[in-house]
């Protein structure tokens, strides 16, 4: 090949290159990461992406040369000259691809044995998915609606379902996991930023699948301690302790609704601080209203909601912390 020729090659697919690395460079395809995790996912994610866009650029280059090269008019039906394939060129274009996939392979592998290792001491939460919110129960046996970690500390989360099948998703620490009714499945995560982040089912899992989201908040390591003591007590600020108020954390109501007295902010179904108002409107007594509304919740939809509260909690919570439950939101908003 002649000396020009190589050069209208290279500015081809530097041309082609510069085009494929601005868009990968240009458009944010990876969250802004909070995680060890995380980055070493972003690694393994630009890694393969130099290679790809290295790829990509030489098989572009010679494909538009080739075009411009050697096109033939319109008319012209004689077939080309005959071609017997080269030996080395054959054996270099097997041979290197391998070469990539193997360093890909290894370099993943490597990464992957990393993300899955908690070290000694991990924080242990056990995370349950049901329709449609997140729990999480700590070492101390609180339960929360919302999941809060220590900024530079590997935590093992341990996950399941109590239905169907969902999927644990906080993007900027990058691990992601299913949650599998009748089965535990780990994932470790070691956040390195504080902050409040979004916790995402990936999994289809019914009606109200858009909307289990809760929080995953990162907190400095004695901010964290601290918090660890005051949650559970009056003030304390997350909601878990002992009783009803346990058991209104443990069965996800917390990710839903908004309660003043158990400091829940959510807004995806009705607020239950106004429950004695919804309980006129539906012509029933305080306490039969807030117990049909758990055991039976599409009996009264609030104006503006939609029938996707689980209708399992009358089978899911016992006798006797249904009945505490009630007595406490019937208590708690007169």
């Amino acid at each position: 090949m002649r000396r020009g020729s190589i050069v209208q090659l290279v500015l081809i697919g530097a041309v082609a290159g510069g085009i494929a690395a601005a868009v990968a460079i240009l458009v944010p395809w990876l969250p802004n990461w909070a995680g060890d995790e995380g980055e070493r996912i972003g690694f393994v994610f630009w890694f393969t992406t130099i290679i790809a866009i290295s790829i990509f650029a030489l098989v572009a280059a010679v494909i538009v040369f080739s075009v411009w090269k050697f096109r033939v008019g319109p008319d012209d039906e004689r077939d080309g000259p005959p071609v017997h394939g080269h030996t080395g060129l054959e054996i270099a274009w097997t041979a290197f691809p391998a070469v990539l996939v193997t360093a890909i392979s290894i370099v993943s592998a490597v990464v992957l044995a990393q993300n899955s290792n908690a070290g000694d001491r991990p924080l242990v939460v056990k995370v349950v998915g049901a329709q449609f919110a997140w729990t999480f129960t700590y070492p101390d046996g609180k339960t929360y609606g919302q999941l809060r970690l220590p900024v530079d500390r590997s935590t093992e989360l341990q996950i399941t379902a109590n239905d169907v099948i969902h999927s644990f998703w906080v993007p900027e620490l990058g691990q992601k996991q299913d949650a599998v009714p009748g089965a535990m499945n780990k994932l470790v995560v070691t956040p390195n930023r504080t902050g409040t982040f979004a916790v995402i089912c990936t999994e289809l899992c019914g009606l109200g699948h858009a909307i289990m989201r809760t929080s995953a908040i990162i907190m400095g390591k004695a901010e964290f301690a601290t918090w660890m003591k005051a949650a559970g007590r009056p003030g304390g600020g997350g909601g878990g302790g002992s009783g009803a108020l346990a058991t209104f954390n443990s069965a996800g109501c917390a990710a839903c609704h908004a309660l003043k007295p158990a400091n829940s902010t959510a807004q995806v179904g009705p607020d239950l601080d106004q429950l004695p108002a919804q309980a006129q409107k539906a012509g029933k007594p305080l306490d039969e209203f807030v117990h049909e509304s758990i055991v039976d919740p599409g009996a009264y939809l609030e104006p503006g909601y939609e029938d996707i509260m689980p209708h399992t909690f009358g089978d899911q919570i016992p006798p006797d912390k249904l009945d505490e439950l009630v007595q406490y939101l019937v208590k708690e908003t007169q």
